[in-house]
């Protein structure tokens, strides 16, 4: 498995890069929070990133996409993490993306794809009912009726779910639980009777809803692969999603740890530098070392999913492990060594450890996935 990026990656990377330092620094992000922007992302940068074609990373070429893989499109969130940067890349390039062009129907794909590309619509995967990730225990009840399915339950913490169009609703169509057999994925308008989006005020100031479904009513054609077939599904959506988080966390890391070198270089205390202080130089060595071997982990998930390895759900675990443990011990650390003024609102790092603690949690923490990583490993 090759660790390095391919010239068009390369061009992807630089061309985001530039694109998040000038267009989207973290002063952007803070305009947003400071004015209480209804979808703490702003739709003219949304729509400078769908001209650049990110939408369309992972759509096929026949729907308007450039099909660049998941390397592609990880890329892109590792330089847009480094400044914050807020948009709905994540849930609609990434999430939405990937479910309908490899689960939906010809027509489902004829319907939404080239409207993604576009940026017509943004779309939500909704599946945790609970704090506590797990897609096993979903209650959302999908009850047969006649030619309809009528849905009942709720969905918390839903990504982007207060702004967007159309929804990606994971549902029980039988079993019980805590099982994974018996689910069944559903794309629904958002705007559809009987759903109500609650939007929440979290911690990194993020774009997120608790959804209530009474009485939804969908069809046949609003299945998202096979019925019955979304535990399956929903865990192959879900392992791209992680490996793109991560790779999002790594840039969120990397941006952190570069200004905490910066200030060790220029901050004086006694007439010295405290760069020159060989514990915070011990200090400042073991997060390089750990955003190191994270890049390598995701690098190797990376790849593992464009190249379809069998090791993915590995890699993906894995990648989300050293990602969230990394970000944790980089944006402590950052705090840590800016003393007091770390935590001040002045200063950019109070929004890195708080998007650290909500991002540690997305679709899984470091501990869930130690544990399904043992699991995989057959420990």
């Amino acid at each position: 498995m090759k660790l390095i990026l391919t010239e068009e990656q390369e061009f992807l990377r630089d061309t985001a890069k530039d694109f998040a330092q000038e267009r989207t620094p973290v002063a952007h992000f803070r305009s947003l929070r400071d004015n209480n922007d209804q979808n703490l992302w702003d739709k003219g940068i949304w729509q400078e990133m769908v001209n650049l074609g990110w939408s369309g990373i992972l759509i096929p070429e026949e729907f308007g996409g450039s099909n660049f893989g998941v390397a592609g499109i990880s890329v892109i969130l590792q330089e847009c993490g480094k400044t914050l940067t807020p948009s709905p890349l994540f849930s609609t390039g990434v999430l939405g993306a990937y479910a309908i062009s490899n689960f939906g129907t010809q027509e489902q794909k004829e319907q939404y794809l080239p409207k993604i590309v576009n940026g017509e619509i943004t779309t939500a995967l909704a599946v945790d009912e609970s704090s506590h990730h797990d897609p096993s225990k979903t209650s959302l009840k999908a009850e047969k009726k006649e030619d309809n399915y009528i849905l009942n339950g709720k969905k918390t913490f839903v990504i982007d779910g207060a702004s967007a169009d159309v929804l990606i609703v994971l549902t029980r169509t039988s079993g019980n639980s805590g099982e994974l057999a018996g689910l069944t994925l559903f794309i629904i308008d958002s705007n559809a009777d009987g759903i109500n989006k609650i939007k929440l005020d979290m911690a990194d100031s993020r774009n997120y809803a608790n959804i209530n479904f009474n009485d939804v009513k969908c069809s046949n054609q609003d299945i998202l692969g096979a019925l019955e077939s979304g535990g399956e599904t929903v865990e192959s959506i879900l392992d791209i999603g992680r490996i793109a988080i991560s790779a999002e966390m790594l840039g969120n890391a990397e941006s952190a740890f570069e200004t905490t070198i910066e200030y060790l270089k220029q901050r004086k205390q006694f007439g010295v530098l405290i760069g020159t202080f060989q514990a915070l130089q011990h200090r400042a060595a073991a997060m390089f070392c750990e955003i190191e071997l994270t890049k390598s982990a995701v690098m190797a998930a990376v790849h593992g999913a464009d190249e379809r390895s069998n090791e993915l759900q590995r890699l993906s675990s894995l990648a989300k492990t050293i990602a969230g443990e990394t970000l944790h011990l980089v944006s402590n650390e950052a705090i840590q060594m800016h003393g007091g003024i770390g935590v001040t609102d002045e200063y950019d790092l109070g929004f890195f450890i708080k998007r650290s603690r909500v991002a540690e949690q997305i679709f899984g923490s470091s501990t869930y996935h130690t544990e399904r990583y043992a699991n995989l490993s057959g420990f």
